[in-house]
């Protein structure tokens, strides 16, 4: 009996593997495929975001200092998930699996990393949930894969389809979010992997419809710029300029990363005690800095409106990359990719103090974009993530300032895993 079974399943897969007969079209069943995983991208990537609010806000009721011991407790259990469930890794691993182990991602790692990370970004840690997305749902795809028999450039195109569709829910950027699946994996080459380009748009598209439909999300920008035209034709020469000096808070970030990394790799101690240590710092930071605390989805709105003080954005953008630096070292899980948005856009308001007669929205958005590109190298889907989260149409100037983050980034990327790998 169940060798019918396997036949009948063989079957079914032999049908997948060819063409629709008789079809004028470019539509193949492959099709559908890429349509299915998006779908189920879509429903993890809304499930994991619902109970994350949930947490949030029923962690939030403790505050003043209390935030310490809470954050303390978070990190501690999430470094004993990581300690006894398995530890999930960090991006490098997953950019590194899918350049150099074919495409395929462990499933097997998702449930630490689920629970970790709902811990640490629940708690206020200054890491967002791009990272934990990514990997459940590109874990998807190349499981997925793998039970259909897929191989090859095959497997490591639904891999990355699977993250495209994690992108893409957490961003509403359906294009933004498969460029930068493709984009985040190498250092210099956006395009290696052409071949997953369709499977990502499709696969990004349909997560977006589901998650949109799950969430009851709303069409437009997430944070509110004002609205630019281009008065002044030195304004791209503002841009490269501001570019340049959030290139210099991007090296700024990663040197402390490496700072803090190589202090913590220092602690022969377990796991669950970094985290913990981690959590004081952060609840530290915390409690002196709010604004500091969560990974800054809506703290960039709050920023924005505050009328802070030069002083105090100073103090802001310092200890923020202190607390992103720290809790990328200790253990907490999460990505940086909006807590680096964050960090422009505290700079981005210092410096429209100092430059009071250039656009606002100008300012920081070259801010966000160049820091952005100069940590994870990724300036086309910077460009088009930004111009769709700020509502920031005339995008030019964010590609130029994305550009100028680029090619004045460290020559050794701050992801180690984008680097070719040496014969």
């Amino acid at each position: 009996m169940k060798l019918k079974k396997r036949r009948k399943f063989d079957k079914y897969l032999d049908i997948l593997d060819h063409p629709i007969r008789f079809n004028p079209f470019v539509f193949s069943r492959t099709f559908l495929l890429w349509a299915f995983l998006g779908i189920v991208g879509g429903i993890i990537a809304a499930v994991y975001l619902i109970v994350l609010e949930y947490l949030t806000n029923s962690i939030a009721y403790f505050e003043g200092w209390l935030v310490i011991p809470v954050m303390a407790i978070c990190g501690l259990l999430a470094g004993l998930v990581s300690h006894f469930i398995g530890d999930p890794g960090e991006i490098n691993l997953i950019v590194n699996n899918i350049r150099f182990n074919k495409g395929k991602l462990d499933p097997k790692k998702n449930p630490s990393m689920v629970l970790s990370s709902l811990l640490c970004i629940a708690s206020g840690g200054s890491l967002g949930p791009e990272a934990p997305l990514v990997q459940v749902t590109g874990s998807t795809g190349s499981w997925l894969g793998r039970i259909l028999r897929l191989k090859g450039e095959e497997l490591r195109s639904l891999s990355i389809a699977g993250m495209a569709s994690g992108f893409t829910a957490l961003f509403g950027a359906p294009l933004g979010g498969s460029l930068f699946s493709l984009e985040i994996l190498h250092h210099k080459y956006a395009i290696e992997y052409y071949k997953a380009i369709v499977p990502a748009l499709v696969a990004s598209s349909f997560s977006y419809i589901t998650f949109a439909f799950i969430i009851h999300l709303k069409s437009g920008s997430v944070w509110h710029f004002d609205a630019y035209e281009m008065i002044d034709k030195f304004d791209f020469v503002y841009v490269v300029f501001f570019a340049f000096l959030a290139t210099m808070i991007g090296w700024l970030f990663i040197c402390c990363t490496k700072g803090f990394k190589y202090l913590f790799g220092k602690l022969n101690i377990p796991t669950y005690l970094k985290t913990l240590i981690g959590g004081i710092i952060l609840g530290v930071i915390a409690l002196y800095f709010p604004l500091t605390r969560y990974f800054g989805l809506k703290e960039i709105n709050e920023i924005m409106i505050g009328n802070l003080s030069i002083d105090f954005l100073l103090a802001i953008l310092i200890f923020k990359i202190l607390a992103i630096s720290v809790a990328v070292t200790s253990g907490w899980r999460g990505g940086f990719i909006i807590p680096m948005f964050f960090l422009g856009v505290t700079l981005g308001l210092i410096l429209h103090q100092l430059f009071p007669s250039i656009n606002l929205a100008l300012t920081v958005i070259s801010c966000m974009a160049a820091i952005n590109a100069c940590v994870t190298r990724t300036p086309m889907s910077t460009t088009i993530l930004l111009a769709t989260l700020t509502g920031f149409t005339y995008f030019v100037p964010i590609l130029f300032a994305s550009l100028t983050g680029y090619f004045l980034a460290p020559r050794i990327p701050f992801i180690s895993s984008q680097m070719e790998k040496e014969k």
